[in-house]
Order: structure tokens, then C-alpha cells, then sequence
């Protein structure tokens, strides 16, 4: 009876070792790994395939190791040199407080904790990162553009025990000419340039354009025939920026509008300026006004000045001008500051009539307060198409402004989508995720 029972029980041992052994075997490794720059992109990512191991039942994911340079070896090792003897310091110098030598004995704990540091060899590879049991491909990114990089694949199980690595070999992330991320980009900007120049040709073949009147601008008429009447300057200026700035840009193409009526009524207009090529481009549309109403002969270059490039000394000039001349109408057209304030209330309190415009949303609140007439934000961009009234200007305005609606469309759909999804809906949720990450997070 004692050997059958004996039997039994080295059977029993010999089954349980063996599935320890099983238990804790390394999985097998995945094949197939490659590296390769990843296609479309900015030049700052490396994409690294495999392919999983036939038979293959106990992985439970793929960790991504990057091969390091000799240089990072030799750094990797100081590195971990130094930390190990730093603690092995602290630790000597602290358990022997009574000894009088105790700095001699840590500075040489210190020491052969180093070299036991050192002894382990340099590490040459770094994990970058970890995918999932059934994904068979890792980003590794940002990495650097044009440096060729080596990367390791080892797969592993529930107790975080690794395979053998499998080598991907190395690759360079180079920069495309397009971002395949930004696809979607393209056939949205053909759409909407096609809706631009269809309005433009509705509008040159004579469909009527309704654009919303813009009381600051009808009211530039009666302005300078005000200045005419009491025989007053009209002031102008187009803000503090250069022609670089597309305010300044559009302040500068009001200021055709308002010469060539200052022309035809034969009131004076006076142009400072805080940049030179402002004035140089002021000159030159002053000049085109009054040969277009006829009155070359008035046109005077001088009062369209350059004065300082220096905020607030170019508003002490302005003014102190305001001051002496008592302009009739004073117009700011352009991208403007701390200076708003200190014009429009000198401009009131000559008694001027004052139109200003403005896309900087912290100066509107002191030109409303202090001018008769202010063009607010896209009103201001849309001035020279509602003074011209020129069918190429008035079918662009349309077409940005049906774009605008496309645009607020979207933004609804995003919400509706984005609320479905949060409700459970995945196809919603995959839709709003798409637009949030993807378009306007661009």
C-alpha cells in the first residue's frame, strides 16, 4: 500500500512542478517586427509593426524598447552610477553619526556602490512604450527628424514576464510635403473656394447682392459735408500698425472711399500717420481718389504725414492737433490700443463728429462710448465692399458669409453628435471625437 501512495505522490509533484514551470514560461516572441517612418506626417514619429506568434495563448500585450546610443549608454550608466552612490552616501553617513571618520566611510560606500553600478554593464535600451494583446503596431513619437533610430519588440504575459526581443531594425522620420492627418483639409478648401467664386460670378452676371446697411458708414457723407460746411479739416487716421496688419490694410482702403468724397466736396483731410510705409501707402490711394473725382489739382501730399512710430507720442501729436485745428470729423479706421480712449475723447470734446472701426474687441467698448458711429468687428472688414458696391467685392462678402454659415452648421451638428454620444451611441461619439481631435483641434 506505502508504494502506490508514494508513486501517487511524486506524480503529483512532478505535474505541479511542471506547471509552475508552464506557468512562468517566457511567451513567445512576435515576428515580423519592421520599423518605418511613418507616412504623411510632420517628420517626428516612427511607426513599429509585428506580427503575432503562431500558438500563442498566454500574451497579454507588446512593449516597445528603443535601442540607446553609445552616447546615452555612457550617459544612462553616469547616471545610474551617481544615484546609487548617492544613496549608499546618505546611507553610510547617517547609521555612523559617532564615528569621527564617518565622511571616509561613506565617500567609500559611495564608491563601491558605484562600481557595483557599474559592473552590471551599460543598459542599452529604453522602453517607449506598451500596445495591446491584439495590436500589431506602435507610434513611437515625437522622436527626432532625420536620425535614424533602432527599435526592439518583446511580447509578455499576465506576470510581466518578456519574451526574447524581437529586432525591428531602424528607421528615419523625414518630413512630407502633406499631413495625411489634415486630408480632410483639402476637399473643405475646394468647397469653400468654390463657394466664393460662385457667388462672385452670381454677382457679375447681375443677381442682386443685399448687404445690411451699416449706419457708421452711410453716415461718412454727411460727416465730410459737415467739415465742408464749417470750413474744418477732416481727420483720418488708420491705426497704429504697419501695413502688415490687416486692419491697417483695411483702414488704409476706407480711406480711398472718404478722399474721394473729401474730393468731390472740397473739404481738406488730413492723414498722420505712426508708420512710414502707412503714409507711403495712404499717398498713393489719397492721390488715386482725387484724380478719380477730377480734382487732381487739390490733392496736397502734405497733410498726409509720417509722424512717430511711438505710441503715445504719436497720440500727443494727434492730440494736440485736434486741439489747434478742431477738425469737423474725425474717423479711426484700424487696429488701435490704449490710444482709443485718449482720441475719441479729445475728438468729443472738440464737439467732432466721430466714426470709428475696429476689430480689437477690448477697444470697442471706449469707441462706442465716445463716437457717434463705430463699425464693429466684421462690419469694419465689410466696409469697402458696402461703399464700392462692386460686384466682385459684394459676391465675396456673400460667399464668405455663406461659409461662415456651412461653419456654424457644423459647430450645431458637433454639439448634436457629441450629445448623442454621451448618451451610449458610438458611431456619434466616434463622429464628434473626429471633429474635436481632428478638424478643430487644427
Amino acid at each position: 500500500m506505502r508504494a502506490p501512495i508514494v508513486r501517487f505522490a511524486l506524480v503529483s509533484c512532478a505535474m505541479l512542478v511542471v506547471g509552475a514551470v508552464r506557468t512562468h514560461a517566457a511567451p513567445p516572441p512576435p515576428v515580423e517586427a519592421s520599423a518605418h517612418d511613418l507616412p504623411w506626417d510632420d517628420g517626428t514619429a516612427i511607426e513599429i509593426t509585428w506580427r503575432a506568434p503562431e500558438s500563442a495563448t498566454n500574451i497579454a500585450g507588446y512593449r516597445v524598447y528603443r535601442l540607446l546610443s553609445t552616447e546615452e549608454q555612457k550617459r544612462a550608466l553616469r547616471d545610474r552610477r551617481v544615484a546609487a552612490a548617492d544613496v549608499a552616501w546618505k546611507a553610510a553617513y547617517e547609521s555612523n553619526t559617532s564615528a569621527s571618520d564617518r565622511i571616509e566611510l561613506a565617500t567609500a560606500a559611495a564608491t563601491a556602490a558605484a562600481e557595483r553600478a557599474g559592473a552590471e554593464g551599460m543598459p542599452d535600451e529604453v522602453a517607449v512604450g506598451t500596445a495591446a494583446a491584439n495590436a500589431l503596431r506602435y507610434v513611437a513619437a515625437p522622436v527626432e527628424s532625420g536620425r535614424a533610430i533602432a527599435f526592439r519588440v518583446r511580447s509578455f504575459d499576465a506576470d510581466g514576464n518578456e519574451s526574447p526581443a524581437a529586432e525591428a531594425g531602424s528607421a528615419a522620420a523625414t518630413i512630407e510635403i502633406f499631413l495625411g492627418t489634415r486630408a480632410w483639409f483639402f476637399p473643405l478648401l475646394i468647397g469653400l473656394c468654390a463657394i466664393i467664386i460662385g457667388c462672385i460670378l452670381l454677382a457679375r452676371a447681375g443677381r442682386p447682392i443685399k448687404v445690411r446697411r451699416i449706419a457708421g458708414l452711410d453716415a461718412i457723407d454727411e460727416a465730410v459735408g459737415r467739415a465742408t460746411e464749417m470750413g474744418r479739416p477732416v481727420l483720418y487716421i488708420a491705426g497704429v500698425q504697419d501695413m502688415d496688419n490687416v486692419q491697417t490694410v483695411a483702414g488704409v482702403t476706407i480711406l480711398g472711399r472718404v478722399a474721394k468724397i473729401a474730393a468731390e466736396y472740397d473739404a481738406k483731410i488730413e492723414v498722420p500717420t505712426a508708420r512710414s510705409l502707412v503714409m507711403t501707402a495712404a499717398r498713393d490711394v489719397v492721390q488715386t481718389a482725387y484724380f478719380e473725382a477730377g480734382r487732381h489739382d487739390a490733392y496736397n501730399p502734405d497733410t498726409i504725414r509720417y509722424i512717430t512710430d511711438e505710441q503715445f507720442g504719436y497720440v500727443a501729436y494727434v492730440a494736440g492737433r485736434m486741439v489747434r485745428e478742431k477738425p469737423a470729423t474725425c474717423i479711426y479706421m484700424g487696429q488701435f490700443y490704449a490710444e482709443s480712449l485718449l482720441l475719441s475723447e479729445n475728438g468729443n470734446a472738440i464737439n467732432a463728429i466721430q466714426i470709428a472701426g475696429t476689430a480689437e474687441s477690448s477697444q470697442l467698448p471706449f469707441f462706442v462710448a465716445a463716437c457717434d458711429y463705430t463699425l464693429i468687428g466684421e462690419e469694419f472688414f465689410a466696409a469697402s465692399a458696402y461703399l464700392a458696391g462692386e460686384p466682385t467685392q459684394l459676391g465675396s462678402l456673400f460667399g464668405q458669409d455663406v461659409s461662415k454659415l456651412i461653419a456654424m452648421v457644423v459647430i450645431v451638428a458637433g454639439v448634436i453628435l457629441s450629445t448623442l454620444g454621451g448618451l451610449g451611441l458610438s458611431m456619434p461619439k466616434a463622429a464628434s471625437d473626429y471633429l474635436a481631435n481632428s478638424i478643430l483641434a487644427s
